[in-house]
């Protein structure tokens, strides 16, 4: 067992191993269905499923978790692609998190030159397609680990769609359905390998539909009232919030629709925005002066707004004791190492970045160094809403070339070949590792839970932000 552990720790790249023999069993156990994880990553790659769309992805991770012994609640949440699968009994549970939404608009092929796949539109330009099947990966290789040591304690893979602004797990913790969890794993796609505890911006989302009046633009335009005035309006009042707002604020937004013809007065117009901040105490207040100037614009433009909150995350609540375990397994496998193909490919999409790159290639053989001090991200994610409900922790590992952006074209082509494959079994061996870890190890989880209760707060009163409003299933249609 230990000649093969080596070997196939050589083919994953890796630049040493674990010691401990009952891990180093857990680790082989990932490895031995290598080929077989990075088909079924490849094959989700291909479907590109946006969010609430997932049907093929969520079946085939449930197909795997099912074929390893799995008992699998589908459809949970209200959400038909969504499923909980579970496997063993008692306490402590340990819940991993698994995503699958593609992105619009980034299409791709697995090449170091902008291409998009003919007839495509979605793309996997945030690597979910690895998330979920790394995700299953560990969660299978905890189970194995729980049936051959009969130890007690519960695995469960949580299949989350949506993230990427639809906020899937929000309605799933709205449902209670992380109540009973004592940890939570979770890992993501990036340029660079790490554990670093980090938190991430609170963000809400809604689209903003002004309605005015149609008109002939030459004829009679002083019988018109635009919805695109009205959108206009709101966005150059937005823009000028910018100079008021705390730095930390992120304001984003698209016109998704703005009129078919010049020469008719947009009766209806939309925009899609996003407000984020540190926490929802200093997101609120903000949000509701975008709120105020869609008010504005609608009244200054003759026009009538209404909006519809469509997705709302919280900040994610760092854990420093899990994050220490997780840098650890990290670190007893090691970075990536690259073929020549993959090396040739590397620098040859170096070249399409714009700008200076914050990381340089060879980094992606390098794990960060650990650190207690929080990571400020400003990226938002649903893992939020999450990480209050439970201690959690998560890790990052080099999918992608160093120096890549998360959301673009790049991503997508790194993580549809062997580079994104060797960063999701580096992430998969990693997790499994640290679950087996927390199962062995009630200590770290008592401790993790008091440094949770104690950010937390003890007032502490979850009302989600994005209300009562159901999932929005056709936020992508």
């Amino acid at each position: 067992m230990k000649r093969f552990f080596i070997i196939a720790f050589a083919l994953a790249g890796a630049t040493h191993v674990a010691a401990d023999p009952s891990l180093d069993a857990v680790s082989a156990g990932v490895e031995k269905q290598r080929d077989a994880y990075i088909d079924m990553a490849q094959q989700i790659w291909d479907w590109a499923e946006v969010g609430y769309q997932e049907t093929r992805s969520s079946e085939l991770l449930q197909s795997q978790l099912k074929n390893s012994g799995f008992s699998i609640e589908t459809g949970v949440a209200n959400i038909p692609t969504s499923f909980v699968a579970s496997y063993g009994s008692g306490e402590p549970v340990i819940a991993i998190l698994a995503e699958y939404d593609a992105l619009p608009g980034v299409s791709q092929q697995a090449i170091p030159e902008r291409k998009p796949v003919e007839g495509g539109d979605a793309g996997h330009a945030c690597g979910h397609h690895l998330f979920g099947v790394g995700s299953v990966a560990a969660a299978i290789a905890a189970r194995d680990w729980l049936a051959d040591s009969g130890a007690k304690g519960t695995v469960r893979l949580y299949g989350t769609p949506a993230e990427e602004g639809g906020s899937g797990k929000v309605y799933m913790v709205r449902e209670g359905l992380f109540d009973d969890v004592d940890v939570v794993i979770h890992w993501h796609a990036d340029d660079e390998n790490g554990a670093l505890p980090g938190t991430t911006l609170a963000n809400r989302s809604a689209k903003f539909r002004f309605t005015g009046v149609a008109s002939h633009a030459a004829a009679a335009p002083e019988r018109g009232r635009s919805g695109l005035d009205g959108i206009e309006a709101m966005n150059h009042m937005v823009n000028m919030l910018r100079e008021h707002v705390p730095t930390t604020t992120r304001l984003h937004y698209v016109i998704t629709q703005g009129g078919l013809a010049p020469n008719v007065v947009p009766e209806f117009a939309e925009s899609f925005y996003y407000v984020r901040a540190p926490s929802p105490q200093e997101l609120l207040p903000i949000w509701e002066r975008v709120e105020n100037a869609a008010r504005g614009a609608a009244l200054g433009t003759g026009t009538k707004v209404e909006w519809e909150v469509i997705h709302g995350n919280y900040n994610i609540l760092p854990n420093v004791t899990l994050a220490r375990v997780m840098d650890e397994s990290l670190r007893s496998i090691g970075g990536i190492e690259y073929s020549k193909k993959e090396q040739r490919f590397a620098e040859q999409i170096v070249k399409t970045f714009t700008g200076k790159p914050k990381l340089e290639l060879g980094s992606e053989k390098e794990i960060t160094e650990f650190t207690e001090e929080i990571h400020k991200g400003t990226g938002s994610s649903d893992v939020g809403d999450v990480s209050w409900m439970a201690p959690t922790v998560g890790l990052k590992t080099a999918t992608w070339v160093p120096g890549t952006s998360a959301h673009t074209w790049q991503a997508v082509a790194a993580g549809g070949m062997s580079i994104g494959h060797k960063g999701m079994m580096l992430a998969a061996n990693s997790m499994a590792l640290t679950a087996v870890k927390l199962f062995q190890s009630p200590d770290i989880i008592k401790q993790a839970k008091q440094e949770w209760l104690e950010r937390r707060g003890d007032d502490f009163d979850y009302q989600p932000l994005l209300g009562d409003r159901p999932p929005p299933l056709d936020y992508r249609r």
